[in-house]
C-alpha cells in the first residue's frame, strides 16, 4: 500500500513540475484592459492584454486613433481588414509570467518563452470611437476633450493555431482608452498681435496658436465703445474665420504674418470655429478704449464652438482670445 501511495506521489510530483507549459483552448480576455507600448518613432501601435501566462496582441497603423468619432445612429464602426503585414491580431501562451517588459522593451527579456502561438488570418477589425468630454463648466458652460474611447471588437476571426484553423464569430477585444494633453488653450492677452498686411490677429502660446483670418475691418475700428456696447460679429464662411492650431513643435513670433505660411514647425491640429448665430453663438466682441493716442481693443470670442471632422469642443460663454493696439495714421 504505502508503495502505491509513494508511486502515484511521484507521479503527481512528475506531473508538476512542466516548466509551466499550459493546454489552451480558446482565449479568454474579456475582463481585461488593454494597455499600449509608449510612443515610438513607428508608425504602428502596438496594444496588447496580458494575463498570467498568456498575451493578446493587436497591431494597427497609428492613424487609427486619430481620434474622429463614429457617426450614425446607432454609430456606425470603421472596418479593417485582418492581414499578416498592417491589421495583425496574435495570440501567445509562454512558460512564465509575462510582463509589460515582453511587450515594449527594445530587447525584451530573454524569458518566459513562447510555447504556442496563433496568428489570425482572416476577419474584421470593428472600432467604434467616442469622444471624451469634460461636463460644460458651470460658470462660463466651456467644454473639453479629454480623450477617446475606442470600441473594438473582431468579427468572423480565424485564427491559426497549432491543432488547426479555430473561428470566432464576435470576439470583444474591448475598449482601448486615450488621454488628450497636447490642446493647450492658455493665452496670454497682451500677447494678441494683428498683421500690418493681412489683418489676422493672432495669439499663440508654446505650441498652439488662436487666430482671426479675414476679420470684419468694422470691428477694429481707432473709436472707443461705449460702456457694455461692444462691436459685435459673426463667425462665418468668409469674414472672421477663427482657427485653432496645434504645432508639433515650439512657436516663435516669426511664425505670423508671412506672406506664405511656414512650414515649420509642422501644423498637427486645425480647428475652425462654427459659424455664428445671432445673439447665441459664434460671436466676435471687440470693446475698445483708449491709452493715450493709442486704442486698445480687446477680442472675446462668446459661445465659441470649435470643430475638426465630427469632433467639436466649446471654448465658453466669454473667451479672451487678447488684446490688440492700434494707432491712428
Amino acid at each position: 500500500m504505502k508503495k502505491i501511495i509513494s508511486i502515484a506521489l511521484f507521479a503527481l510530483l512528475l506531473n508538476g513540475c512542466d516548466d509551466g507549459d499550459i493546454s489552451v483552448d480558446s482565449i479568454e480576455f474579456q475582463n481585461i484592459l488593454p494597455s499600449i507600448c509608449p510612443d515610438n518613432n513607428s508608425s504602428n501601435s502596438l496594444i496588447f492584454k496580458l494575463k498570467e501566462q498568456e498575451s493578446l496582441l493587436l497591431y494597427l497603423p497609428k492613424s487609427v486613433f486619430a481620434g474622429e468619432p463614429s457617426v450614425g445612429t446607432p454609430l456606425e464602426p470603421k472596418r479593417y481588414n485582418i492581414d499578416l503585414t498592417t491589421n495583425r491580431v496574435i495570440y501567445r501562451a509562454y512558460n512564465g509570467k509575462v510582463t509589460i517588459n515582453n511587450m515594449c522593451d527594445v530587447i525584451p527579456p530573454a524569458t518566459p518563452n513562447v510555447i504556442e502561438e496563433w496568428i489570425a488570418t482572416s476577419g474584421v477589425i470593428e472600432i467604434t470611437t467616442r469622444v471624451n468630454k469634460t461636463p460644460p463648466d458651470e460658470t462660463n458652460g466651456s467644454t473639453r476633450i479629454k480623450g477617446y474611447t475606442y470600441s473594438i471588437i473582431f468579427k468572423d476571426i480565424t485564427f491559426n493555431k497549432p491543432s488547426g484553423p479555430q473561428t470566432y464569430e464576435s470576439f470583444p477585444f474591448g475598449d482601448y482608452v486615450t488621454t488628450i494633453t497636447d490642446m493647450p488653450l492658455t493665452f496670454v492677452p497682451s500677447n494678441a498681435k494683428q498683421c500690418t498686411v493681412s489683418k489676422q490677429i493672432y495669439n499663440f502660446n508654446e505650441t498652439a496658436s488662436l487666430t482671426i483670418d479675414n476679420i470684419d475691418s468694422s470691428l477694429i475700428a481707432n473709436e472707443s465703445t461705449p460702456l457694455n456696447k461692444p462691436r459685435t460679429g459673426l463667425i462665418n464662411d468668409t469674414t472672421n474665420k477663427v482657427f485653432y492650431r496645434v504645432f508639433a513643435s515650439p512657436l516663435s513670433p516669426d511664425y505670423f504674418c508671412q506672406t506664405s505660411p511656414p512650414s515649420i514647425p509642422a501644423i498637427t491640429q486645425i480647428w475652425a470655429g462654427k459659424n455664428g448665430v445671432a445673439e447665441d453663438s459664434g460671436i466676435i466682441e471687440v470693446s475698445t478704449t483708449t491709452n493715450g493716442n493709442n486704442f486698445v481693443h480687446t477680442i472675446t470670442l462668446k459661445n465659441v464652438s470649435l470643430q475638426k471632422g465630427n469632433n467639436d469642443f466649446n471654448l465658453g460663454n466669454n473667451f479672451v482670445l487678447g488684446t490688440i493696439i492700434t494707432t491712428p495714421n
